[in-house]
């Protein structure tokens, strides 16, 4: 997806390193989910707004939320009856759960206190009301014993599973941007005190620091901000007369045009865009999502089951004509599925007072 054109030739990209992306599936269907005819059918972005709206109203009674794509219907956990009352009467489906949101809050700083190992990563699956903990194959020995004593003392909070892949973070993305030796993807370009820039992975900013739109060719960019490990995030200032419409390439000779940026709502559909596997789709899985790359611990990120491959790190994840994320970095491939970890678009535009544009 070309969020911008760097020249009439497009430009494909390389990862310089892999990422690595635990994903943790989630289920649509609940056997608790109320059966109340009167819910709403929702865009995801309506959904987002309402579960939103009910969280703040009904503080800690409200335990998460989820978008039921196949049914459109918005699912908001709670802890009792009385809530799902009123979850109910605002248009959402209820479901009633075991655990607070502070519980699971509690069960992530536990990991992140005592099992913060390179090759782990964990998110909430609002779902299944759990904290899925995904452990890639580098993770053996002495570690996952240390992992599962942890997990197996937070009971039933968290649930584990495994990746045959290994988390890394990837140099790739939409269209290609390439700089010292490596190569990435351009995400979403922007505006800054009315001037141009593009965003892209911090991963990236933090390896090169001046862009071209091929290998070996003329500077179009220098970095301008850039924030990796602890976000992913990072900020090009176009430094030529490089056209930058907000749009993305989708590699079928047509673009999706870009006119905002939303947060990602779990269980909603969304499309990502990158150099080396071009356009894929899928769900998001959780939110707020930690991973422990060797680099480094990033947190809240976007969890989603789309596929990625070296080279597509940067590059675009959006749902319609709003940006939602930068790819930042996953496991497996899109031969065989995979998984991937968005940073949120939100967060970067408001870190450099930018606007998609």
């Amino acid at each position: 997806m070309k969020h911008r054109r760097i020249s009439t030739r497009r430009i494909a990209v390389t990862g310089a390193s892999v990422a690595a992306l635990v994903v943790a599936g989630i289920s649509l269907q609940s056997a608790n989910a109320s059966t109340d005819v009167s819910a709403e059918s929702l865009s995801a972005t309506a959904a987002g707004k309402l579960a939103s709206s009910l969280t703040k109203d009904l503080g800690s009674e409200a335990a998460g939320s989820y978008y039921d794509a196949q049914s459109k219907h918005l699912v908001v956990n709670v802890l009792n009856q009385d809530a799902a009352s009123a979850v109910e009467s605002a248009g959402a489906k209820a479901k009633v759960v075991d655990h607070s949101l502070a519980e699971l809050k509690g069960a992530r700083a536990t990991l992140k206190d005592k099992a913060s190992i390179p090759g782990t990563a964990w998110s909430v699956d609002n779902s299944a009301n759990k904290v899925v903990v995904t452990v890639d194959r580098t993770v053996k020995g002495a570690e996952l014993a240390k992992l599962n004593k942890v997990v197996d003392q937070l009971g039933s909070k968290v649930q584990l599973k495994h990746s045959k892949g290994e988390f890394k973070s990837l140099i790739a993305g939409g269209d290609a941007i390439w700089g010292g030796g490596g190569r990435c993807s351009l995400g979403f370009n922007v505006t800054v005190g009315g001037e141009p820039h593009f965003l892209t992975a911090g991963h990236c900013t933090e390896a090169i620091t001046s862009w071209s739109e091929s290998q070996g060719g003329p500077v179009i960019g220098e970095n301008a901000g850039s924030s990796f490990p602890g976000n992913d995030f990072g900020l090009v200032k176009y430094t030529g007369d490089t056209a930058h419409p907000s749009e993305v390439d989708l590699y079928n000779g047509s673009t999706q045009a870009i006119a905002g940026a939303s947060e990602a709502t779990e269980g909603q559909q969304v499309t990502r865009s990158g150099s080396t596997t071009q356009v894929h789709d899928g769900t998001v899985t959780g939110l707020n999502a930690t991973v422990n790359y060797a680099e480094g611990t990033v947190e809240g990120l976007i969890q989603t089951d789309v596929c990625a491959e070296p080279g597509d790190s940067g590059g675009s994840l959006f749902a319609g004509d709003q940006a939602l994320g930068l790819t930042s970095g996953g496991s497996g491939d899109c031969s065989a599925g995979g998984e991937t970890f968005f940073q949120p678009v939100p967060e970067a535009l408001s870190e450099f007072g930018a606007e998609i544009g």
